[in-house]
């Protein structure tokens, strides 16, 4: 008895890990929601510069050397313009580019891997800004821009990864042409998104002016002023349903332990019970002796003699 009740004991941690396990898993997602819906945004923009590149290639029918040349985009992207222009790494690194579109990029601007030919994919993403690189809490006050760089030595490949595109002189600057002015009291900013999802706010360098050190997404944003709206209907749905999982998921839990607990108990049950059948059995192979009183103790006692004793006025010659 004392056995099984010591080899039981560590049964409860067990439980109670396995009951602690569950929950997590249950919980879990709830728990990395908020991540995985910046990690979808951030695979969504990505697939959008992967289709923006093949279409930007497209514009080189007969491609010459710094000349940009604008590329159509699907019907269903209208409103967001691309374009392509081919360059030497070292015209680009001895000689920078004066202007293309919106950005002045200086001398001194090399790109890792290094590669013999580049090209550098613009993009004005308009009003499909928001969409692809929404930034909670500010508002555009300009479209995204993008600059990208990309291998030249084959025009007609797709899904070609960006290369590192760095200044290391003079920053590259970003000379905004379609701004709206800031509402009073705000302050405006820049904002820089890398290809991994990192955003950085920085501030102007001039009227209408960003600079940086790196390719990706720019543009002039400022803090929102007004309140935050109200959650809608379907915000408070999603929120009454991630409580009844999380409600779920512990009631679900206790009563998982309890019914472990009940096993446990059960088995030890069970354990006792063919214990003593075995008793009783081993007892049975053995003819039991008849227990009497003497004193204080029990002793055993035949229950029948072989001869009967005999008085001796008894005795007949």
């Amino acid at each position: 008895m004392n056995f099984h009740t010591r080899a039981s004991v560590p049964l409860l941690p067990s439980l109670a890990m396995l009951l602690v396990f569950i929950c997590l898993l249950l919980v879990s997602p709830l728990l990395v929601q908020s991540f995985d819906a910046n990690a979808s945004s951030t695979s969504a923009a990505r697939a959008l510069d992967a289709l923006l590149q093949d279409y930007a290639y497209r514009a080189f029918v007969r491609p010459r050397t710094g000349v940009p040349y604008d590329a159509r985009v699907p019907s269903n992207f209208t409103g967001i313009s691309i374009t392509a222009m081919r360059l030497r790494s070292g015209s680009l690194r001895t000689r920078g580019v004066r202007m293309y579109k919106e950005f002045e990029i200086p001398i001194g601007v090399v790109e890792q891997p290094y590669v013999e030919r580049l090209v550098l994919v613009y993009q004005n993403l308009g009003n499909w800004s928001l969409r692809y690189y929404s930034l909670p809490n500010y508002t555009y006050l300009a479209p995204l821009l993008g600059l990208l760089a990309y291998d030249a030595s084959n025009l007609s490949a797709t899904n070609l990864p960006e290369l590192d595109l760095r200044a290391s002189g003079d920053p590259i600057k970003i000379k905004f042409s379609d701004v709206r002015p800031a509402p009073n009291g705000s302050l405006p900013k820049c904002v820089w998104f890398d290809l991994h999802g990192l955003v950085k706010l920085s501030n102007l360098t001039s009227a209408n002016e960003c600079s940086t050190i790196q390719q990706g997404h720019f543009s002039i944003v400022t803090e929102s002023i007004a309140p935050p709206s109200p959650p809608t209907r379907s915000e408070g749905k999603e929120s009454n349903r991630r409580t009844w999982i999380i409600v779920a998921s512990v009631v679900g839990g206790v009563a998982l332990l309890a019914f472990l607990g009940f096993l446990v108990l059960w088995a030890r049950k069970c354990k006792r019970r063919k214990k003593m059948q075995e008793m009783e059995k081993a007892a049975e192979v053995g003819e039991a002796l008849h227990m009497t009183s003497v004193g204080d103790t029990k002793a055993p006692s035949a229950t029948v003699t072989r001869t009967q004793p005999t008085l001796e006025n008894e005795y007949v010659p």
